[in-house]
């Protein structure tokens, strides 16, 4: 069969996504797609780009992500083509991501357009996928109110569309390749995890304040920051970086797949403060390199622990983070003994995730 993955913001987690599943579907994938920058221009103007190339193509079976105006594309599209099938993957979605204070948008007013592209985008579509659940819920849940906003002709009974052609479709991962041998020594302290965006959703402050109370009361740990940067960074991260430099081990992107997991295994805990995560990718690799999580019970990460065991590992207070990660770092010898939770989302591997991936859209073209 036949697919043409569309990703206008083809860069970090997306792309990642986008070359994964064309790597191990055994369907014939065709990418077509933009660099991952200026997302909002990219949500207005990659579908009259992506369209004009994709009007000289047979398409096959559209899978388009959150990031373009699917009902702009398929506008755009030559008649002869005919409309063809289409899903859209949402990977986040503008009605309920949190926005940055900082961001003039909120101000002036103009951010509900994003998130009402995602709804026309959604109510195009013939199926709509969502990363987890709690995306799933969250989106359908925010739309009536949304939607009310407007001042008339509001079409609220749209939503029940939506939601009987929603689905989920877990983010695939490509666990297996941060698989290695030998595993690195660890220091005889705990070792403490940061490998997320270097962004305001992700809330460094709290991670970081966190941290600076552990480094006061003279708390042994060493720190390991991993992730992807912007020019528009918080400054709570250079902060840490002269604050925390005792502790630090590695402060910094990691250059290559292989030295990411290397310092993934290093790691021991990985304390989660982000404000935003419809799946939380970054957290789920670490958990597979068996670091031990304290996620806050909110958003998509109780799904990645066993039932069972949430009370140990999720947190409804910052300060209830702060005691688990005291107690964490006290038992840190048997902890590191125990091991993890490493095959409990070992199905998010592209190795499992592909074929389900591949079912799905070849029903939708049956």
């Amino acid at each position: 069969m036949k697919i043409t993955l569309i990703e206008a913001f083809f860069g970090g987690s997306h792309r990642q996504w986008a070359e994964g599943y064309r790597c191990h579907s055994r369907h014939q994938i065709q990418l077509l797609t933009l660099p991952g920058r200026h997302w909002k221009w990219r949500m207005h103007g990659a579908a009259v780009t992506l369209g004009r190339q994709l009007s000289t193509r047979s398409p096959g079976l559209i899978l388009a992500s959150d990031m373009i105006d699917l009902t702009t594309l398929l506008a755009l599209l030559p008649r002869h083509q005919g409309r063809p099938v289409t899903a859209m993957y949402f990977h986040e979605n503008q009605i309920t991501y949190p926005w940055s204070p900082a961001d003039a948008d909120v101000e002036l007013q103009r951010n509900h357009h994003y998130g009402f592209i995602n709804y026309t985008s959604a109510l195009a579509a013939d199926r709509v996928f969502f990363n987890s659940l709690y995306h799933c819920r969250a989106f359908l849940e925010a739309l009536p109110a949304f939607l009310k906003q407007f001042p008339d002709y509001q079409e609220t009974e749209n939503i029940a569309r939506i939601e009987q052609k929603s689905a989920v479709l877990p983010l695939g991962l490509d666990l297996q390749s941060l698989d290695i041998d030998p595993l690195p020594e660890k220091p005889e302290a705990a070792v403490l995890l940061w490998n997320h965006r270097w962004e305001y959703d992700k809330d460094p402050e709290t991670f970081f304040r966190l941290l600076f109370r552990l480094h006061e009361e003279a708390i042994p740990f060493y720190l390991i920051v991993l992730g992807e940067s912007f020019q528009n960074r918080p400054a709570i991260f250079e902060e840490a970086r002269r604050r925390l430099a005792t502790r630090i081990l590695h402060f910094g992107y990691a250059d290559s797949r292989e030295t990411y997991a290397r310092l993934l295994w290093q790691a021991d805990i990985l304390p989660v403060t982000s404000r935003q995560d419809f799946f939380g990718g970054s957290s789920v690799e670490a958990i597979y390199c068996n670091c031990y999580p304290l996620l806050p019970r909110r958003l998509a990460f109780p799904a990645h622990v066993p039932e069972a065991d949430r009370g140990e590992h999720l947190y409804d207070t910052d300060e209830e983070l702060y005691r688990k990660l005291k107690l964490a770092i006290k038992k840190i010898t048997s902890i590191r003994r125990q091991g993890g939770y490493r095959h409990f989302v070992a199905h998010y591997d592209w190795r499992r995730m592909a074929g389900v991936y591949d079912e799905e859209l070849k029903l939708m073209n049956s």
